[in-house]
C-alpha cells in the first residue's frame, strides 16, 4: 500500500548530483498519492516517482516487502519502543520534533481529541473497503496549467483540457451513480463545475477562429449527449433561462420545467459558442480608457452611457461577467478590467433605476403585497460566479506588487506610503466617482451581488453552492481592512439594500422562496446613519411564483445563520432601549425552534453581564422573555435538554431581580410542569444561597416564600404523586399550609398514588417528629401493597419492615391495626416470619404517646393480634412449600431442605406447633412420594 524509495538524479555540467526521496501511495491496482522532494509541480508525475514505480514493477525482488508499522510496532516491547521513537525523532528532529511534541501533549491530556478516538492512523496498512480510490491529479495543477496556457495563447491548453474531459466522461462511476440515483461526492461535482468553466473560457477566447469554435461546439454537443454527463445543478432540472436570453420578468414568463431539457455542465459554454465580440460599443469598451460621451441623455432602460457619459454594458450578468473571466485567463487583464468597471457601473445604474422605481410603485406594492418583480437567477451562487468574478477582477487590479505595476505605471506618484499593504485605494481608472478605487468597486460589487432578492435554486447542489460561494465571498470581504471610505461603501449600500423593495434581499417585500439574508446580514455591525426608525417596518411576504414548491434541503443551515444574524443584533443592539424592543419582536415573530430561541437566551444573558459594571437590565429582561417563550414552547414537546432550561431560566430571572421570581412562580403553571415547579424553581427560589444573592430583607424574603407555598399546593393538588413531598417540605415552616399539604396527601392516598411514593412521605414524616401521621400514610400505602409467596427480594419489603417497627413503636393498639394489612398484603413466608419474630423480642409502645410507659409486658402469641399474624406466616409456608415443589429441580433440593426447617421454626411458635409440623411433613410425603430422592431427604432430616 506504501512504496518509498529515495531516487539519485546525475550530475550533469550545470548541475550537482541530486537525491530526491519519494513516497507513493496505492490503492487497488491504482496509484492514489505521491510525494517528492523535488518540489516540482505539474499535472503530470515527476519523473522522479516514475523512476520508483518502473523500478518496482520491472524488479519486484529487489523490493523488500514488510508488514504494515502497526504490526511491526505490536511486537515491540515498552523499552523497544522508546528506543524506536527516540531514533525516529533523533534522525528527523529538525522536521518532526515540534509535531512529536504536539502529539505527545496531546496523548497525555486525558480530554484531548486524540484520545477519544480508538486506535491510531497507519498510512501503511492501505486503505478501508469504503474509502474513494482513484488515481492521483493535482486538481489544483490542472486548473492552473490550462489557465497559465490559455494566458500565454498555448493552443495546446484546449488540446490539454479536451483529454482530461475525456477521460472524466470516460469515469464507470458516471452511470453506476446515474443508475443509483445517488449523488456524486462534493470534491468530485466541484471538479466537473471547474471543466465547465474552463470550456467556458476556451469558446470565449476573443482571437479564436470561427473553424476552432465550429470544432469545439462539435466536441461539446457530443458530450453533453451522453446519458451519463453530469447536469449542471446536480441531480435537478434546471428552470434559469439560457445564457444569451434576456432575463423574463415575472411569473408568466416560467415555463413548466418538467418540459424542458436538462441543463448539463456543458450548456452554457455550447450557449457561448454563438456569442461574439464584434460589438463596435463593446470593442470601444475593451480597448480603450477615453471611450465616453459626455452629450448622451441617460433616459433609456439599455442606454449606452451614463449620466456622467461613461459607458455601460447591458447583456445578461453573468455571460457578461464570463467574457471578464475570458478576458483574464486569455492574457488581457485591461481588457478585463475595463469591461469589469463598466459593468459594476451598469449594475449601479440599474440599482437607481430600480430604488426609483419602488418609490414610484410603493404603495400599490405593499397594499397588494404582491410582485410580479423577482430574480429567477442569483448572481450568488451562479455555476458562472459573475460576483466572483468581478470581486477577483477588481481585486487584481488594486493588488499592489510588483507584478501589476506595470499596469498602472502612469500612477505610481499616488502609492508612496501604501506599498506595504497588500490592497491600495488606487485612484487608476477614469470611470470612477471622486474618491472611489479599484477596492472600493470590488467591494461594492460584492454587497451588490450578496444583497440580491433571489430564489433559491432547487436541488441539494445547488442550495448548497449557494451558501458555501456566499460564505467564500464573506470570507474574502472579512480578510479587507475596512476604512472611512470602505464604510462609506457598507452605509451606501445598507441604506439602498433597506429601501429597494423587491429588488433586495433586505427590502420591505420579500418572497416566501427568496434565498435567506441571514449570513449575509452579520457581516458587519455598523453604527449607521440611516434613521434607526428603518429597524420596524414590517416585511411583506410575497409568493410570486404559483406552483413551485422547493425542498429546502438546507434548511438547518438557514436556521442557524438566522439566529448567529439575531445573536449579532442583539450585541448591536446593547444599550438601546427601542432597538431590543425591536430585535425581540423579530425575534420572537420569526425564529421557530425552541432550541436556537434558548441559545439566543442565553446570548443574551451572556452579553448583558458581561462586563465588570452592571449587567443591562434591559438585555436581561430580553433574555428572561426569550427564556419564558422557551419554557412555553417546550412545556408539552419532550425536550432532553428542558431540566437545563429551567434551572437556567431561574438563574436569568434571579439576576433580574425579587420581582422576576416572584412573576415566575404566579404563572407557572404556563411555563412549568408541577414537578418542576416544585423541585427545581419554588426549592431554588427558597434556598439560602438565592436570599444571599438577592439581599433580601425579611419582608421581601416572607412574600417569596408565600409565592413558593401557593405554588407548591397547587401543585400538590394538579400532580400529589410526584409534587406531595416537595410541596410538605416548601410548606414545613408555615403550620397552616402544611397541613393543607398533608391533607392532599390523604386525599390523594386513596386513589392515585403509590405505596413507594406513601412510604417515602411517610418516613419524611417521621423524620420530622409526626410519628401518627407517620403511622397513617404507612397504613394507606400498605393497602396498595401486594407481596406474592417468591417475592422475598423485593424493595418494599424494608418499607415493611420499618412500617411495622414505627407501629409496635406507638402501642399494642396500632400494631393490632396494621397486622390484618400486613396479612393481607404480604404472602410472602420469610417476610411474615420476620415480622413475627421481631414483635415476639421486645414489648410494644415502650415509650408510647405523651411519655406513657407501657406495663413492659410481651404480647402472646396465643392472642390477637400475634396469633392472627402466626396463623397467616404458617399457612404462607405451607402454600410457598407446594408452589416451590410443582416446579423442583434436583439443583434445589438442598435449598428446599434448608427452607423447610425456617418453616419449622415458625410452626413452633404455636402451642400446638410440633404436632402441625409433623402432620405437614406426612402430607408432603403422601402427596409427593413420586419425587423419591427428595422424599428421602426429607425423612433423613425431619424423620
Amino acid at each position: 500500500f506504501h512504496l518509498s524509495g529515495t531516487v539519485t538524479e546525475p550530475a550533469v555540467q550545470s548541475e550537482p548530483e541530486t537525491v530526491c526521496n519519494v513516497a507513493i501511495s496505492f490503492d487497488r491496482c491504482k496509484i492514489t498519492s505521491v510525494t517528492c522532494s523535488c518540489g516540482n509541480k505539474d499535472i503530470f508525475y515527476c519523473a522522479h516517482v516514475v523512476a520508483l514505480s518502473l523500478y518496482r514493477i520491472r524488479k519486484p525482488d529487489q523490493v523488500k516487502l514488510h508488514l504494515p508499522i502497526s504490526e511491526t510496532l505490536f511486537q515491540m516491547n515498552r523499552d523497544q519502543l522508546q528506543k524506536f521513537v527516540q531514533y525516529l525523532i533523533t534522525v528527523h528532529h529538525t522536521e518532526v520534533l515540534p509535531t512529536a511534541q504536539k502529539l505527545a501533549d496531546e496523548i497525555l491530556s486525558q480530554n484531548s481529541e486524540i484520545n477519544q478516538v480508538h486506535g491510531a492512523p497507519d498510512p501503511t496498512a492501505g486503505a478501508s473497503i469504503d474509502d474513494e480510490n482513484c488515481w492521483h491529479l493535482d486538481e489544483e495543477q490542472v486548473q492552473e496549467q490550462v489557465r497559465e496556457m490559455l494566458k500565454m495563447r498555448d493552443s495546446n491548453g484546449a488540446r490539454m483540457l479536451t483529454l482530461i474531459t475525456e477521460q472524466f466522461m470516460a469515469d464507470p462511476r458516471l452511470s453506476l451513480w446515474r443508475q443509483q440515483g445517488t449523488a456524486m461526492t462534493d470534491k468530485y461535482r466541484q471538479l466537473w463545475d471547474e471543466l465547465g468553466a474552463l470550456w467556458m473560457c476556451i469558446v470565449l477566447n476573443p482571437h479564436c477562429k470561427v473553424e476552432q469554435k465550429a470544432s469545439w461546439l462539435k466536441q461539446l454537443k457530443k458530450w453533453n449527449s451522453v446519458d451519463v454527463c453530469p447536469w449542471e445543478d446536480g441531480n435537478h432540472g434546471n428552470d434559469l433561462p439560457s445564457l444569451t436570453n434576456a432575463l423574463p420578468q415575472g411569473a408568466n414568463a416560467i415555463q413548466d420545467s418538467s418540459n424542458r431539457s436538462h441543463r448539463t455542465v456543458f450548456t452554457r459554454a455550447i450557449e457561448a459558442c454563438d456569442l461574439h465580440w464584434q460589438d463596435s460599443h463593446l470593442q470601444h469598451i475593451i480597448s480603450s480608457d477615453l471611450y465616453t460621451n459626455y452629450c448622451y441623455h441617460d433616459d433609456a432602460e439599455n442606454s449606452l452611457f451614463d449620466s456622467h457619459g461613461w459607458p455601460l454594458w447591458h447583456e445578461h450578468v453573468p455571460t457578461a461577467c464570463a467574457r471578464v473571466d475570458a478576458l483574464r485567463s486569455h492574457g488581457y487583464p485591461r481588457e478585463a478590467l475595463r469591461l469589469a468597471i463598466a459593468i459594476v457601473n451598469t449594475l449601479r445604474r440599474q440599482q437607481q433605476k430600480q430604488q426609483e422605481m419602488f418609490r414610484f410603485q410603493k404603495k400599490e406594492l405593499l397594499h397588494k403585497g404582491v410582485t410580479s418583480i423577482t430574480n429567477l437567477e442569483g448572481w450568488v451562487g451562479h455555476p458562472l460566479d459573475p460576483i466572483g468574478t468581478l470581486f477577483s477582477s477588481l481585486m487584481e487590479g488594486c493588488r499592489v506588487d510588483e507584478e501589476s505595476f506595470h499596469v498602472f505605471s502612469d500612477f505610481t506618484e499616488n502609492i508612496g506610503q501604501c506599498r506595504s499593504l497588500e490592497y491600495c485605494h488606487l485612484p487608476a481608472h477614469k470611470f470612477l466617482e471622486e474618491g472611489e478605487s479599484f477596492l472600493t468597486l470590488a467591494v461594492e460589487v460584492a454587497l451588490i451581488g450578496l444583497g440580491q432578492q433571489r430564489i433559491m435554486p432547487d436541488g441539494l447542489y445547488a442550495q448548497e453552492k449557494v451558501c458555501r460561494n456566499e460564505e467564500q465571498l464573506i470570507s474574502k470581504l472579512q480578510e479587507i481592512e475596512l476604512d472611512d471610505t470602505l464604510v462609506n461603501i457598507f452605509q451606501k449600500q445598507a441604506v439602498f439594500l433597506l429601501e429597494a423593495g423587491p429588488y433586495s434581499g433586505l427590502g420591505e417585500i420579500i418572497h416566501r422562496e427568496s434565498v435567506p439574508m441571514h449570513t449575509f446580514a452579520k457581516l458587519l455591525v455598523l453604527e449607521s446613519t440611516a434613521p434607526s426608525g428603518d429597524m420596524s417596518r414590517p416585511h411583506h411576504i410575497a409568493s410570486v411564483v404559483p406552483n413551485r414548491y422547493p425542498r429546502w434541503f438546507t434548511l438547518s443551515h438557514i436556521e442557524s445563520q438566522q439566529c448567529e444574524l439575531a445573536s449579532t443584533m442583539l450585541t448591536a443592539a446593547k444599550g438601546d432601549i427601542r432597538r431590543l424592543e425591536t430585535v425581540l419582536e423579530s425575534i420572537q415573530k420569526n425564529i421557530h425552534s425552541s432550541s436556537h430561541i434558548f441559545k439566543l437566551a442565553q446570548d443574551a444573558f451572556k452579553i448583558a453581564t458581561l462586563m465588570d459594571t452592571l449587567p443591562d437590565i434591559t438585555l436581561l429582561k430580553v433574555s428572561l422573555e426569550l427564556g419564558l417563550q422557551v419554557m412555553r414552547m417546550t412545556l408539552s414537546t419532550l425536550n432532553w435538554r428542558r431540566r437545563e432550561m429551567v434551572r437556567w431560566l431561574v438563574t436569568c430571572a434571579t439576576e433580574v431581580g425579587v420581582y422576576a421570581l416572584d412573576s415566575i412562580m404566579q404563572s407557572w403553571f404556563t411555563l412549568f410542569t408541577p414537578t418542576e415547579a416544585t423541585s427545581i424553581v419554588a426549592t431554588t427560589v427558597m434556598s439560602n444561597s438565592t436570599i444571599v444573592r438577592l439581599h433580601l430583607d425579611c419582608h421581601q424574603q416572607e412574600k417569596l416564600a408565600s409565592s413558593a407555598r401557593t405554588l407548591a399546593l397547587q401543585c400538590a393538588m394538579k400532580d400529589p404523586q410526584n409534587c406531595a413531598l416537595s410541596a410538605l417540605t416548601l410548606c414545613e415552616k408555615d403550620h397552616i399550609a402544611f397541613e393543607t399539604a398533608y391533607q392532599i396527601v390523604l386525599d390523594a392516598a386513596a386513589t392515585g398514588m403509590s405505596y413507594t411514593q406513601l412510604f417515602t412521605i411517610a418516613r419524611y414524616m417521621e423524620h420530622r417528629g409526626y410519628p401518627m401521621r407517620a403511622y397513617k400514610l404507612a397504613t394507606l400505602a400498605m393497602t396498595h401493597l401486594n407481596l406474592s409467596y417468591n417475592q422475598d427480594t423485593h424493595p418494599a419489603i424494608n418499607d415493611v419492615l420499618w412500617a411495622c417497627a414505627l407501629s409496635h413503636s406507638l402501642g399494642k393498639n396500632e400494631l393490632a391495626a396494621i397486622i390484618p394489612l400486613v396479612v393481607k398484603s404480604v404472602k410472602c413466608a420469610t417476610v411474615l416470619s420476620d415480622i413475627l419474630r421481631r414483635c415476639t423480642l421486645t414489648t410494644p409502645g415502650m415509650v408510647g404517646l405523651h411519655g406513657r410507659r407501657n406495663s413492659g409486658k410481651l404480647m402472646s402469641l396465643d392472642k390477637a393480634p400475634l396469633r392472627q399474624l402466626l396463623d397467616a406466616t404458617i399457612g404462607a409456608y405451607i402454600n410457598t412449600t407446594h408452589s416451590r415443589l410443582t416446579h423442583i429441580s434436583p439443583r434445589h433440593y438442598s435449598e428446599f431442605i434448608e427452607f423447610l426447617s425456617k418453616a419449622r421454626e415458625t410452626f413452633l411458635m404455636a402451642h400446638d406447633g410440633h404436632i402441625q409440623f409433623t402432620q405437614f411433613i406426612d402430607n408432603l410425603k403422601q402427596i409427593y412420594k413420586g419425587k423419591k430422592k427428595l422424599m428421602m431427604l426429607v425423612r433423613e432430616r425431619f424423620g
